[in-house]
């Protein structure tokens, strides 16, 4: 993306942030893997949300002093020896293209720097992105970072800027929502192609291995997650990753997955037949979830919370629920559908930010109902990625067939 693009993230951040103030933020490094691999590198998102910067160990600092915002990048010193073995490394103009910061200096100068800021400048509170997962979880590096700062400077405030970059990340910018539509074309092209060659007798890795091959092809950077393709009693397990079943003649099978472009995601579900038609009690499961489905895309506009939008998905399909004959009392709902409506869709694919908010255009979330009837051996979720516009929503994965008779004539083909 254009720099302009990173210049603007931080910028916005930074008027959120109190005056006396140093943010820093790290790239990361990819852990080690066994022996001398290491798994492959992913930066950061919120450094990168800040940056466009891909490499890793660099650090961002945004230094705020008498309401002015200093700009520092840290980055390695460029090791010609070690680029004969894994390649060239960024270097200072090139950073400065990439990411528009106003000055790039080595790693060698940051601790230094912090120092300074801290004794020289007065600056008081210290910025980090602090995020963690549970109250268990391992220290991550820059909770450690947090702790030597501690202990050498008490009187220096340590501040999580976490929840401020996640609130942001929730509204998308028009060039954000370009490399979601990207993610989102090369998924789609993936799904088409896996349901030209979906059959019975075959093995759900040999269907995702389709998916796989597109992604690679049209030049997508990784996948959003592990692919999900669940046939039959497998697709009643919501993250059901194995993929090692072979795929028999009246199965549904429930793909769920997504390109990553750019580090921006889509993500598709889709539940199709393998003997290409949806017959009996299974058709009747897809068109009731394909109802809460559409119903749900049409409850997507500006000011609409997205709390109450959970709620109706929890009640209409409460309804089909009935419908079907699977149980007697709204209430019992959970017994065949206990994930929510959707989630955010942005650099994570389950993005940040808060969750039950009132929407705003430029937001994007995901619409997957799904009805999971394990001792009938079905399963089928069917999922859109959805932008709220100015006066309403945009369907970003229109172009996925859903309907039964879009995919059983596609799949006849």
């Amino acid at each position: 993306m254009n720099k302009e693009v990173f210049i603007s993230n931080r910028k916005r951040l930074m008027e959120r942030v109190e005056d006396n103030s140093l943010v820093i933020l790290f790239a990361g490094n990819a852990p080690k893997k066994s022996a001398d691999e290491a798994y492959p590198f992913t930066p950061n998102r919120n450094f990168y949300y800040l940056t466009g910067i891909d490499e890793e160990e660099h650090i961002i600092t945004l230094r705020k002093k008498d309401n002015k915002v200093e700009e520092v990048l840290f980055i390695k010193k460029p090791d010609l020896e070690k680029e004969k073995w894994l390649g060239k490394t960024i270097r200072k103009n090139e950073a400065i293209e990439i990411s528009g910061v106003d000055e790039v200096k080595y790693l060698e100068e940051f601790l230094p720097f912090v120092h300074s800021s801290i004794i020289t400048n007065g600056i008081t509170n210290i910025w980090l992105d602090l995020e963690r997962d549970s109250f268990n979880e391992d220290a991550t590096y820059t909770e450690k970072f947090a702790k030597k700062l501690m202990r050498k400077y008490p009187y220096v405030n340590i501040k999580c800027i976490y929840n401020y970059i996640a609130e942001l990340r929730l509204v998308k910018s028009e060039e954000e929502v370009k490399e979601i539509r990207k993610a989102i074309r090369v998924t789609i092209d993936g799904v088409e192609m896996l349901m030209k060659h979906a059959k019975p007798g075959i093995k759900e890795y040999e269907l995702e291995a389709y998916f796989d091959f597109v992604c690679k092809k049209e030049g997508a950077k990784d996948y959003a997650f592990k692919t999900i393709a669940a046939a039959g009693k497998n697709a009643a397990v919501l993250h059901y990753v194995a993929n090692n079943s072979e795929i028999n003649d009246g199965d549904l099978i429930l793909f769920d997955l997504g390109a990553q472009v750019n580090y921006y995601n889509g993500d598709i579900s889709r539940t199709i037949p393998a003997n290409g038609k949806f017959e009996g009690r299974k058709k009747d499961v897809y068109n009731a979830v394909l109802r809460v489905n559409e119903k749900i895309i049409d409850a997507i506009k500006p000011g609409a919370n997205w709390g109450k939008i959970n709620e109706m998905a929890n009640d209409l399909l409460a309804e089909e629920m009935i419908g079907l004959g699977l149980i007697k009392d709204k209430k019992d709902y959970r017994k065949y559908y206990w994930h929510s409506i959707g989630h955010s869709l942005g650099l994570d694919c389950h993005d940040v930010g808060p969750r039950w908010v009132d929407l705003k255009p430029g937001m994007i979330f995901t619409v997957e109902p799904g009805l999971y009837i394990e001792e009938e051996g079905i399963g089928v979720r069917i999922e859109d990625d959805v932008l709220v516009t100015e006066d309403g929503n945009e369907v970003l994965t229109k172009e996925m067939i859903k309907s039964v008779e879009e995919i059983e004539n596609f799949m006849a083909k």
